[in-house]
């Protein structure tokens, strides 16, 4: 039996964010996500409350980062926009 040798794969990229377009803001990338894109819950890092399901809310990561690294943060918009 011939064996056939593999190459090495990179490891797949993680799906995008579903929801609007990508937008920079103070060094970060900033997407808005519309209430029926919002599937899961998420803990806003401005007011540590729930995001329940069907909320629009924002997303943002590091400017320098990808969209897929684990530096990801969902935020409320009124409390994205209050954060300064």
């Amino acid at each position: 039996m011939v064996r056939r040798s593999r190459r090495s794969q990179p490891p797949a990229a993680p799906p995008p964010l579903r929801g609007g377009w990508v937008r920079d803001e103070d060094g970060w990338r900033v997407r808005s996500i519309s209430g029926s894109a919002a599937t899961k819950t998420y803990v806003c890092p401005g007011c540590h409350q729930d995001i329940p399901p069907g909320t629009p809310h924002v997303v943002a990561w590091p400017a320098d980062e990808m969209e897929g690294t684990g530096e990801r943060r969902h935020w409320h918009t009124g409390c994205w926009r209050r954060r300064r």
